[in-house]
């Protein structure tokens, strides 16, 4: 038997193809990279191979390639002008410590709870300020530093520009780079194999080495002179606060930039899934030695990782030879980067950086999401005028704000069925949070001062601030009010019949109830009550309320907000959230979008306990293969509370 079958061969065959395709793209991003970080080339090349040959060997995404990344550019460049290139080691080294930590208490999940419109603000703003950046070596000039500083000197630099043939043959062969990686999938044909990125850059390299440009080239001081290893000094500024949140920027950034990046990946092959604790720690251990290197911090990189996965990749090999490349080339070939004009890794990183920007997302974004839009542009407007945590911190909280303002969402109906010995009947709907309580207040406060019904059963939440102010203004119009007859079983009232006061475990919410909460029949006991056991029919004009007594499973306390806030699906639509709900019905009164989501969320009694509610629920089919309950007759509505 051959130690090396034929599918062996072909697969090795694949990955070592994929491998020099991935070399030949990552070389002059790494390189480029590093130059616009303002560290030396070198240490761009050193991420690259420490990506290939520590990340590449361990566990997690199988075909995701790391290594120093364009979207880490503006934070890395902040950092070196503010505590200088030795701290640099240091940071890197801390972040790495707290992924390889994160990862192990498997927290990589967590990740995939971030707003993707903030994702994308963030990338647009690390795009724009990479652009604004590059556009000063586009014409081998010094960039003021900072993105309100870099746009702001802009109209300064097109006036240097235009009265420098320096400045004017540095900007040709830079826009004539970032042009040809541009077109270059489009009129390469067979070539396409060959990155834009490395044709392009060799292209201006020989252009200006033939033509003897006068313009600027990358420096080389070789490799053991750019590793600078953090010393204990360094080590022992973590203390200063700054430097500490750098270090926490620099671990959340990388995480989320590497594990978003695995989430597209996933979606290029139908290999093994990424594990994103694993990858985080392979992640963590990169950086980790990065630090100790003194070099750029790493990230997984969508552009390197498509390359592979589109080149035939089949196994890690491809990322771990990829940094056996770039290995050998910084060994045998340093020198050859001096050629190459800054010019042109300019272009290069221009175009990375528009590449970031979603230029395509935001119109149809815009249209159908709109509060996704104004997260996403706040957010990358907020790196470009700040910084880069503070701007994510930013977007991350208008994320949150937003989201809870679209949960908050509450309806309000008013019935009023005329003076003349009638009532006003006030049903809301929704979610009653503290964000809608004015508007909730200001129509109850407005009603007239007769009987009034609220109807909280189509409530989904109610929050501690609107109980207070909804007891307040029951408390208030207590005195017009009239009290129900003895016996009537008034929701939480003094005279209820059979049904003690408030919520149970919550006595003073007997009055807010008393006064403003829609009762069920007499003889079903008072809402959430200790005798609430035996409840049939709901209100008359609900009775898909039916028998919503009993509480959600290991949690009695729940017995009456669940009453208030879930209604029961029609007879015979299964019990919700069973096995057998593919056709359930009884969605949220207004929303009947919203039934499949609530039978996946929501967990089924026991059998005997039939349907979401109490244990008489009428009318509902049996959950998880239990006896079908016969429906109970609703019970005579009892006096106005």
């Amino acid at each position: 038997m051959p130690l090396i079958t034929a599918e062996r061969r072909r697969t090795l065959r694949a990955d070592v193809t994929a491998s020099l395709v991935v070399f030949l793209v990552a070389l002059p991003l790494c390189v480029g990279v590093a130059v616009a970080s303002g560290v030396p080339a070198e240490l761009g090349l050193i991420t690259g191979i420490v990506g290939g040959l520590v990340t590449g060997l361990l566990p997690g995404s199988s075909l995701q390639v790391s290594g120093p990344a364009a979207g880490l550019t503006v934070l890395v460049f902040t950092a070196v002008s503010d505590y200088g290139l030795p701290a640099l080691g240091v940071i890197v080294l801390g972040a790495g410590l707290i992924q390889v930590a994160l990862g192990a208490l498997r927290l990589g999940r967590w990740f995939r709870a971030i707003s993707l419109a903030v994702v994308q603000g963030m990338l647009a703003g690390i795009g724009l300020v990479l652009i604004a950046g590059q556009l000063y070596a586009l014409a081998d000039a010094k960039a003021p530093g900072g993105g309100l500083a870099d746009l702001a000197g802009l109209p300064r630099l097109v006036l240097a520009t235009l009265t420098s043939q320096q400045a004017l043959l540095a900007l040709a062969v830079g826009v004539g780079t970032a042009r040809l990686i541009a077109v270059w999938p489009r009129v390469s044909g067979r070539a396409g194999v060959v990155p834009g990125a490395l044709v392009a850059v060799g292209a201006a390299t020989a252009l200006t080495a033939l033509l003897d440009l006068p313009i600027s080239r990358v420096e080389v001081r070789g490799l053991l002179h750019a590793i600078q290893p953090p010393g204990l000094s360094d080590a022992a500024r973590l203390a200063d606060v700054g430097l500490a949140a750098t270090v926490v920027a620099f671990a959340l950034i990388a995480s989320a930039e590497s594990l978003f990046s695995a989430n597209a990946v996933d979606r290029l092959h139908s290999g093994r899934r990424t594990d994103y604790d694993k990858e985080l720690v392979a992640q963590g251990a990169g950086n980790t030695v990065c630090g100790l290197l003194g070099s750029l911090p790493m990230t997984a990189v969508i552009v390197r990782s498509s390359a592979n996965v589109r080149a035939g990749a089949r196994t890690k090999l491809s990322r771990v030879l990829h940094g056996v490349w770039l290995l050998i080339f910084v060994a045998l070939l340093p020198q050859a980067l001096s050629y190459v004009p800054t010019a042109a890794l300019a272009g290069v990183l221009i175009h990375a950086g528009w590449k970031l920007i979603p230029v395509r997302e935001i119109r149809p974004l815009w249209r159908d999401h709109r509060g996704e839009a104004v997260v996403l542009l706040v957010t990358a407007a907020a790196i470009v005028t700040t910084n880069m945590f503070e701007g994510v911190l930013i977007g991350l909280l208008l994320a949150v704000v937003k989201t809870a303002w679209a949960m908050s969402h509450v309806h309000i109906s008013v019935s009023d069925t005329g003076a003349g010995g009638g009532g006003v009947r006030v049903r809301l709907t929704g979610n009653a949070t503290f964000l809608r309580l004015p508007r909730i207040l200001d129509t109850l406060e407005a009603l007239p001062q007769r009987h009034v019904e609220l109807d909280l059963s189509g409530v989904r939440h109610l929050d501690h601030a609107c109980m207070t102010a909804l007891q307040g203004w029951a408390d208030e119009r207590n005195a017009h009010i009239s009290q129900p007859a003895a016996g009537a079983g008034a929701l939480g009232g003094p005279e209820t019949a059979g049904a003690a006061g408030g919520a149970p475990g919550h006595p003073d919410t007997a009055g807010v109830r008393n006064a403003h909460i829609s009762q069920p029949a007499a003889e079903a006991g008072a809402l959430g009550g200790p005798e609430t056991a035996g409840a049939a029919g709901g209100t008359p004009e609900h009775p898909d309320t039916a028998g919503a007594a009993g509480s959600i499973p290991g949690h009695p306390d729940t017995a009456g907000v669940r009453n208030a806030h879930i209604s029961q699906p029609a007879a015979g639509a299964g019990a919700l959230g069973g096995p057998e709900t593919a056709e359930a019905a009884g969605s949220i009164p207004g929303h009947p979008d919203t039934a499949r989501v609530r039978n996946a969320h929501i967990s089924q009694p026991a059998a005997e306990a039939g349907a979401l509610g109490g244990p008489e629920t009428a009318g509902t089919a049996g959950s998880a293969g239990g006896p079908a309950h016969s429906p109970a007759a609703p019970h005579p509505k009892g006096p106005p509370a």
